[in-house]
């Protein structure tokens, strides 16, 4: 048996055990898993035209359009720095309309055009095809989502002041 071996026997709790390595660290896990689903998604959205990136967007605007670009930033977790570039470049695609709100000329709102609505019908395979590009059981998927889900939300309530 090799060092690296025994090592990675004695897992996260062994005596010994160095704090640092790599494959202890969740933040590394949690990182090479995101990694990895957005590549699946990749031969799923080329037929759309879309990135991972723009199929959030589009996931957020099939479900409540028009948005402003504030809640669109709100529900996808995203600041304004890194959505509104995406958005331009969706404009540019014919995805996504983007006006002045005439209420309120410092909001911007964001409507789906035509063909941004139209993707959505062919969109509704992409999950399916991921689950099964993923593998494994539908209820140990939806048990990591919720898992995945509830630890945002323990983060989210440590950065609340």
């Amino acid at each position: 048996m090799n060092e690296n071996q025994t090592r990675s026997d004695q897992g996260a709790g062994g005596e010994g055990v160095d704090p640092l390595r790599l494959d202890l660290q969740l933040c590394f896990a949690l990182y090479g898993a995101s990694n990895r689903v957005t590549r699946l998604y990749r031969p799923l959205l080329a037929p759309l035209g879309l990135t991972y990136p723009q199929y959030l967007v589009m996931l957020a605007l099939w479900e409540q359009a028009p948005r402003s670009v504030g809640d669109l930033g709100q529900a996808l977790d995203l600041d304004s720095g890194t959505l509104t570039p995406l958005l331009k470049r969706m404009e540019g695609q014919g995805l996504v309309a983007r006006t002045r709100d005439p209420r309120d000329e410092r909001r911007v709102i964001v409507s789906l055009t035509e063909k941004g609505a139209s993707l959505r019908g062919p969109a509704g395979a992409v999950p399916g095809q991921l689950v099964c590009r993923l593998g494994g059981e539908m209820g140990d998927l939806a048990t990591l989502r919720t898992a995945l889900q509830a630890l945002n939300r323990r983060l989210d309530e440590k950065a609340s002041p």
